[in-house]
């Protein structure tokens, strides 16, 4: 039985040192992908990062959808990283609307967070692991 805990509990270990280092590399790439020029910050411009978790941004008409909504709030697309990420500017002027918008023009997350997708996967394993132990002790009658 302890065996199987040490087995659960470096796999657990092991993904979250993998996600890490996914989460890492991403930062580094929205970082280095396309650098803001000088006109960009000079030019009174705020940037985010728009997050998905489950990619909805793989499916054009999510994508329009979200920037759509974005754009409400004066957010335009500059780029798109992959199908989890899209980076949006806006002019520092269009905050003046923001109360009127009826959501955060400020959120960097659309959907589940990762973190709930993370917790969903984490219960998953546990639960097959259980499943397994039960099985086990049970065919041990």
């Amino acid at each position: 039985m302890s065996s199987i805990n040490f087995t659960a509990g470096s796999t657990g270990a092991t993904a979250a040192q993998i996600a890490a280092e996914e989460q890492r590399r991403q930062h580094e790439e929205e970082e280095e992908m396309t650098p803001y020029s000088p006109e960009d910050l000079n030019d009174d411009w705020e940037f985010k990062i728009l997050r998905s978790a489950t990619s909805a941004f793989k499916k054009p008409e999510k994508l329009r959808e979200v920037l759509d909504e974005e754009a409400r709030a004066g957010w335009m697309l500059v780029e798109k990283f992959d199908d989890q990420r899209v980076r949006l500017k806006r002019p520092a002027s269009a905050r003046s609307n923001d109360r009127s918008l009826g959501f955060d023009p400020y959120r960097t997350q659309v959907g589940v967070s990762g973190a709930a997708v993370a917790i969903t996967i984490v219960c998953g394993i546990l639960a097959a692991i259980i499943a397994v132990v039960i099985a086990v002790e049970m065919v041990k009658g």
